[in-house]
């Protein structure tokens, strides 16, 4: 499922895109299945990442606010992880490396999503250790199994 957002959302920071794609189905049913398409303009010889533009993180900070538990339904295959993680999470673009994340803020920001998924999936009645030690190890960290039995 593809999720556009443009100028006006963004700058309004309506939700609305989102909310309809959650109405529309179970979020359960949309897991790694979620992209975006932003349509954003930028002066053509604007060389930011759409990550380092305030009005876009902005909205995404919003997204993560109202949905804390949204990285569950985005599209690893596509790079969407990484994409709202890097609207979240202080970083630098390498031109040889690439994204590069803050390592303290990227420790933070995974185990804050431990803990909101782990509760969020419970709900859901989804058992999660695998699903989690799967997200954590696509950010590259490595949780052990007794982490989980903590939580």
């Amino acid at each position: 499922m593809i999720i556009s957002l443009d100028a006006k959302q963004i700058q309004s920071l309506d939700l609305s895109p989102v909310q309809g794609a959650i109405a529309s189905a179970s979020p359960v049913s949309l897991e790694k299945q979620v992209s975006f398409e932003i349509n954003y303009p930028r002066e053509p010889n604007d060389p930011r990442e759409l990550s380092e533009i305030p009005e876009i993180r902005l909205w995404f900070v919003r997204l993560d606010a109202a949905y804390p538990w949204f990285l569950f339904l985005l599209d690893g295959q596509a790079g969407e992880l990484y994409r709202y993680v890097a609207m979240l999470v202080p970083h630098q673009f390498s031109r040889t490396e690439g994204i590069q994340y803050n390592p303290e803020a990227l420790e933070i920001f995974v185990m804050q999503k431990m803990f909101i998924l782990s509760d969020w999936l419970k709900q859901q009645n989804i058992p999660s250790p695998a699903k989690l030690q799967a997200l954590a190890q696509a950010l590259g960290y490595e949780l052990d199994r007794s982490f989980f039995a903590v939580l």
